[in-house]
């Protein structure tokens, strides 16, 4: 048990509870069934006659903001303590809002208007799982629960990719739940690469090959987490299973922005590990290439084709054409853009902007770029701070990989619109949250590291 864990929590004048106390369905529980739904059930499952915000995952996420701000309501529920997390969601969302009447009072079609609709109601989601988890999650305890929930969940979608990799096999068709459906089709799979007749790409149970990549890059540092620090033998071994999944599962969705996100993840978590971890994460990750060589030939060679095309790729051909009409429209309103998710294709000649920061540039403005690259600064300091205050290894690596997991967010915005697709958007929000937690979790306020609600001063 985490020593702060042991710490009674003060809710009232010389009144103390435990901060180890937790009801059997609190925050951790309902954020972990939320990764249960988000990661087994493919992207495009949802509620009948509704949209992908119909996701079960996502109206959960509902849920829980309406959860949060219910407990706003009543001072002695509400978590009266700093959050910084707090400021910088409330920042985003307010822009979000002001960029919202920005495009009602230009004027919108039908679609627009329904495209900025579903853009504040999937903001809701996304702000609940940020809230709830930063302000909801009880102590280390819990928030290593909810770890294990997502490092498993996350590995459980690796096998799917797999499974569809080295079988041609797509188990996501059969993973749905009685009363469910699914909004179009699956991605299912897709030929890549310069004379790649026998490769495809696959995306798991993500909406998007380049969505399944990060999210894999995204849990591979935690599962290597709780591969070091689990308590039993075969808890650390299954982790590591699970890191070794989620890295394998990358390259077979032959995805470039995937690579980068995993080097990226590693470049910031090295400093953390000892020469030996090091040296063993190379010789790992060497026989994880050459398994992957063996047991799908040609993946490689697919990838390495991919990064050495350079402007004569498809792919990167068009992301450079962006800026044309990145320039067009930005230059008709700067400041507050066109409004939240109305530069809809079917509107637009079939345009797709493959780069958040510029999408966001177009519908947000430059407000909306600042709000957004301030979520994720937020997040990384937070990490940071709790990083420094830390004295235990197992935190000090747990905040490294948060670290991680927000540089990631910052350059994968760059390949591809990374806030359109839902499991994405969900799991980084999530670690946001956490980002939040450890800090409170560290912080020297005994009054501010407890969760316990506590009275208000009359």
């Amino acid at each position: 048990m985490h020593p702060v864990d042991f710490e009674p929590s003060l809710i009232g004048d010389s009144t103390y509870a435990s901060r180890r106390r937790h009801t059997r369905f609190d925050t951790a529980a309902w954020l972990g069934f939320m990764l249960v739904l988000l990661y087994v059930l493919p992207g495009e499952v949802i509620v009948p006659n509704m949209t992908y915000a119909g996701r079960p995952a996502l109206l959960l996420s509902l849920m829980l903001c309406c959860w949060w701000m219910m407990t706003r309501l009543n001072p002695r529920l509400a978590m009266t303590g700093p959050q910084p997390v707090r400021w910088a969601v409330f920042a985003y969302f307010t822009t979000l809002l002001i960029s919202y009447l920005a495009g009602l009072i230009r004027g919108l079609t039908g679609v627009e208007s329904n495209a900025q609709n579903f853009a504040m109601l999937a903001a809701l989601e996304f702000v609940g799982v940020i809230l709830l988890a930063a302000d909801g999650i009880g102590n280390w305890e819990r928030l290593k629960l909810v770890l294990q929930v997502y490092v498993v969940t996350a590995g459980f979608m690796a096998m799917v990719a797999m499974v569809q990799a080295f079988l041609k096999f797509d188990l996501a068709h059969y993973l749905t739940l009685p009363g469910l459906e699914f909004k179009g089709g699956l991605v299912g799979f897709e030929r890549r690469g310069p004379g790649a007749e026998n490769q495809f790409r696959v995306a798991g149970t993500a909406q998007h090959y380049i969505e399944f990549s990060v999210c894999m890059a995204m849990a591979a540092p935690f599962a290597l987490h709780l591969a070091r620090f689990a308590e039993a033998k075969w808890q650390r071994r299954g982790f590591a299973v699970v890191a070794g999944m989620c890295a394998a599962a990358i390259p077979i969705s032959i995805s470039r922005t995937g690579i980068l996100a995993l080097a990226l993840a590693v470049l910031v978590m090295f400093p953390m590990w000892s020469w030996r971890i090091r040296y063993n994460l190379i010789i790992l990750g060497m026989g994880l290439v050459g398994a992957i060589a063996v047991a799908k030939p040609g993946v490689l060679g697919t990838l390495r084709s991919l990064f050495f095309a350079g402007s004569e790729d498809p792919s990167v051909q068009g992301r450079l054409l962006d800026y044309t009409f990145v320039n067009h429209w930005f230059a008709q309103r700067p400041i507050l853009g066109r409004g939240p998710r109305t530069l809809v294709p079917e509107l637009y000649g079939g345009i797709v902007l493959d780069n958040q920061w510029l999408y966001t540039l177009v519908t947000g403005g430059i407000v909306g770029v600042l709000a957004l690259a301030a979520l994720h600064i937020t997040g990384i300091t937070l990490a940071g701070i709790a990083l420094r205050r830390s004295t235990r290894e197992e935190d000090r690596h747990l905040c490294s990989a948060l670290i991680a997991s927000q540089v990631i967010a910052l350059v994968v915005a760059v390949t591809f619109d990374s806030m359109y697709y839902t499991s994405y958007t969900s799991t980084l929000a999530l670690l946001l949250g956490f980002c939040g937690a450890v800090w409170r979790f560290t912080h020297p306020a005994r009054t501010i590291r407890t969760l316990a609600v506590r009275r208000r001063a009359d």
